[in-house]
């Protein structure tokens, strides 16, 4: 799964980290007669969908599924009943008045620039940066931090109408080549290319069917790693199920044929393979991982020399136990730094000595905390933790005295001590021992001692963050919901902070607030939510309220900054994102406490948000809209099913709508850590009790609907929506309308172009002005 989220620049030895930003949640209670039933909408009559016959047998339980046939994107029938729907949204959306004004206003908006934090390879800078309304970032090099920019690639060029995306980059350690991919339409399937930096332009390599890949160089820079499927042979190469992931290597001005497999897992089709090379270049880190789960294994190859690397040599399996989070975060010769949580629900970071890597030699050097490490990364000497506190950043520096860090050398070419091949005889320490924790400035193990943190502007995030062992330059981004992205660069030697790239945007901070407050779920649990609006406001339950969530996979909602939340806000709408159970805010706990057979605690995080709202008036069932994507989609259409009289309108997009079908379509194996599976009777049971689609009921007046989707979504396919729609047109008893919009050329969100951005938000907020029955003051 994934949420919309800013590009980053990847270097191809840096680790540069992203919080990840997802999608929506909301919950209400409202006396007396005002129900989201409430319309004066006329009943509208929408397209016909035939009703199959379909009936599957799930554990000797018999599900009809009439809109099998909804499945099949490229079918004729579909293909008319996706017109049919898009053609009945057009006409709907184009008799609201505002519609002009809030495109116009969001246009104005949207036009500033945008900057991503640069990445330094052999003194080059490479970075994005967007004018505004340009449909894709444009990536840019400057030969030295005072230099001019010239454009280095430019992706608007390469489609009339923005769709091919500039997906990944990574720059080769002496900053002469630049391997990119590019994916069309939104899809998730990638090609990569290489380009020299100097000229600005490609040679003749050419990459396909690379999917879920990073790239990372070797330190010769003759050639990357990257990871990619088989190409499919038959059916849809859209919908085919994802499986049997290989890691290869490529060499510059080979042709692909010749690309050297790495490795793969003929006998593990579900495990994915990721490539990074050490900032030292003598380690190909290998992290393993099995769909979406945050659990991980750690391999490694000993490259032997980095200037003439064995890409050969064997794989050595570190940690081969699928009990914990495992991430590399960098090393020190033989000495491996590895973020955890294994022991430690809210994380540590470990040093593992390759040659001899029992969990009971390993050394925490950064305790757990009461705040959830969410990233780390290295830059100069230091290590760079990124926490959570509260479900804001907070970024600390911790120091490792060069003559005390257990440091271990070998000479060149001596192999590691290989681990016994037995994965269970890796480590056997199942030791729970308490962490003892350490005050501001006590060295810690293996002498790194807290230094200090990094100052932020305000409460926020912080993303990006890149940097490199030995060089004291670090650049990061800030954002918050009334902050706009900002690029800083910070000196790890001096500590000095300054601002690299501030973006104008046309509207007045200052005439708004952010406030963080805490309510109580149904089992007792405190959650978090922040609510952002115009100051002064009254809190009589007036206010149209936009509620976002997304609650699943480890992904934490935090403070990002939104054009488009913008203008609701200065239409008078209250903007709430609540942090439900099942991301990763608090660490491992609040992740598992929304998963699996807990999923419905994430529900009811959202509803009683809702009724959070309402209670303390900062608006009422009527005016309160709910909104969430990809798992947020299923969010909402399950809090639909169980509370449709508690929101005014409801905005599901890209959906995981049907919870008993969604593994047999590409990547959907891949949620089942999450999920579960409705292949185990056991699992079947609580995903039937949830999932969307099998819980809508005829009879029910359900709130006013736009569900969202896209036609080259192979993330989760767009089948998902189109059965879930089709059947709640069907279902519904009362006039509030129940609308899709199908996007043509796109895919699940990343690299959707500006211009359709503007067009998609417009359209939502109208739907919203109209459903909500604003009256807002339009520019």
């Amino acid at each position: 799964m994934s949420r919309p989220s800013s590009r980053t620049f990847s270097r191809s030895n840096s680790r540069a980290f992203t919080l990840r930003s997802p999608l929506v949640s909301l919950l209400v209670f409202v006396a007396g007669t005002l129900t989201a039933q409430t319309t004066a909408t006329p009943r509208l009559t929408y397209p016909a969908a035939a009703r199959g016959t379909q009936v599957d047998d799930y554990h000797g339980t018999s599900i009809a599924d009439p809109y099998r046939w909804l499945e099949d994107v490229d079918a004729p029938a579909t293909k008319a009943w996706v017109e049919a729907e898009n053609k009945l949204t057009d006409s709907f959306l184009a008799t609201i008045p505002e519609r002009p004004a809030i495109k116009n206003r969001l246009t104005q908006l949207w036009n500033y620039a945008r900057y991503s934090a640069p990445s330094k390879e052999n003194g080059r800078y490479f970075y994005f940066q967007n004018t505004g309304l340009q449909n894709q970032s444009v990536l840019y090099v400057q030969d030295g931090l005072d230099a001019s920019p010239r454009v280095l690639l430019d992706p608007n060029t390469l489609s009339p109408d923005g769709t091919i995306a500039l997906s990944g980059t990574a720059a080769s350690d002496d900053g002469r080549y630049l391997a990119y991919s590019l994916s069309t339409s939104g899809s998730d399937w990638q090609e990569l290319h290489v380009r020299d930096v100097r000229s600005a332009r490609d040679l003749p390599d050419t990459v396909k069917w690379v999917k879920f890949s990073g790239i990372t160089w070797t330190q010769d820079n003759k050639g990357f790693f990257y990871s990619r499927y088989d190409e499919p042979t038959s059916g849809n190469k859209m919908t085919n199920t994802n499986r049997f992931h290989k890691l290869y290597y490529h060499r510059v001005g080979q042709s692909q044929s010749r690309d050297e497999l790495v490795y793969d897992r003929p006998d593990q089709p579900d495990w994915l393979f990721n490539g990074n090379v050490t900032d030292d270049g003598q380690y190909l880190i290998i992290t393993v991982s099995q769909g979406t789960d945050v659990r991980r294994r750690i391999y490694f190859i000993d490259l032997d020399n980095p200037g003439k690397p064995q890409i050969d040599n064997p794989v050595v399996r570190l940690i081969d136990k699928l009990d914990a989070e495992y991430s590399f975060v960098g090393n020190r010769g033989t000495m491996f730094y590895v973020r955890t949580d294994r022991n430690a629900p809210k994380g540590r970071i470990v040093a593992i000595n390759i040659d001899n890597p029992r969990e009971e030699r390993w050394n925490t050097i950064i305790p757990e905390s009461k705040d959830a490490l969410v990233d780390a990364t290295t830059a100069g000497d230091d290590i760079v933790a990124n926490y959570l506190q509260d479900a804001h950043s907070s970024v600390r520096f911790f120091s490792g005295a060069r003559g005390d860090d257990r440091r271990e050398q070998r000479p060149r070419g001596q192999q590691p001590q290989q681990p016994p091949r037995n994965p269970g005889n890796i480590y056997d320490d199942t030791s729970t021992a308490p962490i003892v924790t350490r005050d501001r400035g006590q060295q810690l193990g293996g002498g790194f001692t807290l230094r200090g943190e990094l100052p932020l502007p305000a409460v926020g995030t912080v993303g990006e963050i890149h940097g490199r062992q030995g060089d004291n330059e670090m650049f990061y981004s800030f954002t918050s919901f009334l902050y706009p992205t900002t690029i800083y660069r910070y000196d790890v030697k001096s500590r000095s902070n300054d601002v690299f790239r501030a973006p104008p945007v046309a509207f007045d901070a200052a005439a708004y607030e952010t406030r963080q407050v805490f309510y109580t779920s149904k089992d007792g649990t405190r959650v978090p939510m922040f609510i952002t609006a115009k100051k002064g406001i009254q809190l009589d339950g007036s206010n149209p309220t936009l509620l976002y969530a997304y609650g699943g996979f480890n992904i934490s909602m935090t403070p990002t900054f939104s054009a488009a939340n913008i203008d609701w806000m200065e239409m008078g709408g209250i903007y709430a994102l609540a942090n439900l159970r099942g991301g990763g805010e608090y660490g491992k706990d609040w992740h598992e406490g929304g998963m699996l057979a807990k999923k419905q605690n994430v529900f009811d995080d959202f509803i009683a948000a809702a009724e959070y709202l309402v209670k303390e008036k900062y608006t009422s069932t009527p005016k309160l809209a709910i909104r969430g994507g990809s798992n947020g989609g299923l969010l909402i259409g399950a809090v639909m099913n169980q509370r449709p009289d508690l929101f005014g309108a409801a905005l599901p997009e890209v959906g995981v709508m049907d919870m008993l079908r969604f593994q047999k379509f590409t990547i959907g194996w891949a949620w089942t850590s999450d999920y579960g599976s409705s292949e185990n009777p056991d699992q079947f049971k609580y995903l039937r009790a949830y999932s969307p689609l099998h819980n809508i009921k005829p009879g029910t007046c359900y709130p006013p609907t736009l569900a969202f989707t896209a036609d080259h979504d192979d993330r989760v396919v767009p089948g998902h929506t189109f059965k879930y729609v089709a059947t709640l047109q069907a279902a519904e008893s009362c006039a509030n309308p129940v609308l899709v919009r199908i996007e043509t050329k796109a895919g699940h969100g990343a690299g959707k172009p500006t211009s359709k951005l503007i067009d998609e938000a417009a359209d939502r907020f109208a739907f919203l002005v109209k459903e909500l029955h604003m009256r807002p003051t339009l520019r």
